[in-house]
């Protein structure tokens, strides 16, 4: 299965695996809803796409990305196959039939290669646990029936793929032999020309040639292709490469040998590399010789925080707040020890692959070194997802919190995991401040920019999860939260010492320094020249000189928290 191109929608597929199983439900339906009414031939804003699956109108960097729609569908297959795996239930608690590929394939009397055209088509799958108690992709009954009723041709022309009789299947083979010595045409457009004829779709023409040739060795029907490849060919063989189909079945089916196979495989994984956008936070010991030893050589139960030692990934599979919650009551506890070195790693993997994609030639990719910067980078996702899951339950607390203004607490949970995330990104972890702190920071500073006062009122349900979670946080060490507080208190301090009461009343009003960390109440420029009677100009300019005196006197990390 190929990677998710639109980077905005593989994000939010990222940032959903940290939502509550209910809500990661909904969002399913609704990115199913959402494919219904894609056109492949309309442009649509990466906003409009996120809002139909979240409900939240998120400010991102790229929020007037446009995708066009057929790029659209295939993400939306691939972004539904994924997050319906996290969230795989037994086909016996299913109120419908349930189709495997094959039992779909055999009941409707088709390939499995068309029925997984047929998904590129539209028709929605979701991945679920069968008898043999594998996760699989499977197809609901309503779901097929809905997608023939309204693709009556494709439903047509698939009844006839498999009904040739051995007099019809010769006669193919007879065309092909004919065209393939008396024209220049290509293996498609010979094809193309059977099916034409013979009133049988491409995909039965194909595949009765090709099982000819298998059966036939020594009589082949067409000469191998030694022309350029067409880029839509070349997309095909990658994705096919990406759904496990083997060289060897790509050599026959391209007519091409492995060495071309390769080629075009090894560059399309180096233009998905080079697409990327990585970031790591830089330090001057990924400089020093021998490094690469001392960070990543060392046995992993040494190298490896004690904490994450045979712990498995966190799975939630609770329907309400409170039994997501007692998710995370095992989640692994982070120390200074074990924060510095996982974001020493994780930065470090991430500097390695930009390093080696430096000297990558898309014309040269090497597939050894394409696998090594792969590795680094699963290397790197795993280790986030360490740092995620140990923090899982700071976001909870951060958010119970912001219940009092009247939020909802689902959507308080999930904003603040988008928040954990985008920190791990940012964190310095050589400056000497604890994680916990930064990441806190950044959740309640994204709380009061981002969730209206207007969210929704808790209810009933709510409160009765909310008052369980209450309990079952009791006994939290809240070490974290003091820490914030005496940052609060003493970037107060730093400011009553250093500035004039009107620089003090310009940046407490415009950095939302008035009442709790949780909900910050921020004034335009225009509000405060009102308030002082001074131009918005005027107020500028102090609002400049004050932050000069500031960044003297606070450190980097009080500097960012106050400005960032």
């Amino acid at each position: 299965m190929r990677p998710i191109k639109s980077q905005n929608l593989a994000q939010l597929l990222m940032q959903l695996r940290f939502t509550p199983e209910k809500k990661r439900r909904k969002q399913l339906d609704a990115a199913e809803k959402l494919v219904a009414i894609i056109g492949k031939d309309k442009e649509y804003p990466f906003e409009f796409v996120c809002f139909r699956i979240t409900g939240f109108h998120l400010k991102i960097a790229n929020e007037g990305e446009l995708i066009k729609g057929g790029e659209l569908l295939e993400d939306l297959r691939i972004f539904i196959s994924k997050l319906s795996g996290k969230l795989a239930r037994p086909v016996t608690e299913q109120t419908q039939k349930i189709y495997s590929i094959e039992e779909l394939a055999k009941t409707v009397g088709v390939s499995t290669k068309t029925i997984y055209r047929w998904r590129k088509q539209g028709m929605v799958a979701r991945k679920y646990i069968f008898k043999d108690g594998k996760r699989r992709l499977g197809f609901l009954q309503s779901t097929v029936d809905e997608f023939l009723s309204s693709h009556p041709d494709l439903a047509g022309k698939a009844k006839n793929f498999t009904r040739l009789t051995d007099q019809q299947k010769q006669q193919i083979v007879k065309q092909a032999v004919k065209l393939a010595a008396g024209t220049n045409l290509s293996r498609y457009q010979i094809i193309d020309r059977i099916s034409a004829k013979t009133g049988k779709c491409h995909e039965t023409i194909r595949y009765t040639l090709l099982n000819y040739e298998n059966a036939h060795p020594d009589k082949a029907i067409f000469k191998k292709s030694t022309g350029v490849i067409e880029p839509a060919q070349a997309a095909e063989i990658y994705r096919l490469f990406k759904q496990g189909c083997s060289i060897k079945e790509l050599m026959e089916r391209f007519d091409r040998n492995k060495s071309s196979i390769y080629r075009i495989i090894n560059l399309r994984r180096a233009k998905a590399l080079l697409a990327r956008k990585i970031e790591f936070v830089a330090s001057d010991e990924f400089l020093e010789q021998d490094v690469k030893e001392r960070i990543l050589a060392e046995p992993l139960d040494k190298s490896e925080p004690s904490a994450f030692r045979n712990v498995e990934p966190i799975k939630l599979t609770g329907s309400s707040l409170s039994e997501y919650v007692h998710t995370l009551t095992d989640a692994p506890v982070l120390n200074r020890e074990d924060e510095v070195e996982l974001f020493r790693r994780y930065n470090y993997l991430k500097f390695l692959a930009c390093q080696s994609l430096a000297g990558i030639k898309l014309s040269k990719a090497s597939g050894t070194m394409l696998s090594k910067i792969e590795s680094y980078l699963a290397r790197a996702e795993d280790l986030k997802r360490r740092i995620i899951e140990a923090n899982l339950r700071l976001v909870v607390n951060i958010a119970r919190k912001h219940t009092l203004s009247g939020a909802n607490l689902l959507d308080l949970v999930s904003e603040g995991n988008i928040s954990l995330m985008r920190a791990v990104e940012k964190f310095d972890y050589s400056r000497g401040f604890r994680f916990t702190t930064f990441a806190s920071w950044a959740i309640t500073k994204n709380y009061a920019r981002k969730i209206p006062d207007q969210i929704g009122r808790l209810g009933k349900a709510t409160k009765a999860s909310l008052a369980n979670i209450h309990r079952e946080l009791k006994t939290e060490d809240a070490a974290d939260f003091a820490a914030i507080e005496r940052a609060h208190q003493s970037l107060a301090q730093v400011i009553k010492d250093n500035l004039t009461k009107r620089e003090q009343y310009v940046i407490v009003n415009r950095f939302g320094l008035v009442g709790p960390p949780i909900k910050k109440e921020t004034k335009t420029l225009v509000q405060i020249g009102r308030e002082l009677n001074l131009s918005k100009e005027r107020i500028r300019q102090i609002e400049l000189l004050a932050l000069q005196k500031l960044r003297q006197s606070l450190s980097p990390e009080e500097f960012e928290l106050l400005t960032g």
